[in-house]
């Protein structure tokens, strides 16, 4: 999905930078997908360990993701404090689920994967929140 081209079809447009906006809708819907799929391999992977605390991140992370993206794809009369009360939601869940993936990494490809992509959501999640503040404060 181009996140920007759908952006750029909208009839309104908000003063806030639209690539950085593309850019974190698009981390947040892959990060759900990843993590949805490494819990997945979790519950069915055969480990020594308690997955439980992986599993759960997981699951909270892909659900705060998916709810971001779809707040973020709204661009009629956005609340400026709901998106970046929202946004840092993401960026703290992305964060506590890629500690806890990269934790398991070294016994768990999978876990590995979920913990670049959630770095990658985390980045992509601080830098749309400095562009929102800048929004909000003008």
């Amino acid at each position: 999905m181009d996140a920007q081209e759908m952006l750029s079809t909208h009839p309104n447009t908000t003063s806030l930078d639209q690539s950085a906006l593309a850019e974190c809708i698009e981390a947040c819907l892959e990060c759900a997908h990843t993590c949805t799929a490494c819990a997945d391999a979790c519950i069915e992977g055969e480990s020594d360990m308690d997955m439980r605390h992986c599993i759960r991140t997981d699951l909270d992370c892909a659900d705060v993701c998916t709810t971001t993206a779809q707040v973020l794809s709204r661009q009629t009369a956005p609340s400026w404090d709901l998106l970046k009360a929202q946004v840092g939601a993401c960026l703290r869940a992305c964060q506590e689920c890629g500690e806890e993936c990269r934790s398991h990494a070294d016994q768990h490809e999978h876990c590995r994967i979920c913990g670049e992509t959630c770095q990658r959501c985390a980045e992509a999640c601080d830098r749309l929140l400095n562009e929102l503040e800048n929004v909000a404060e003008a």
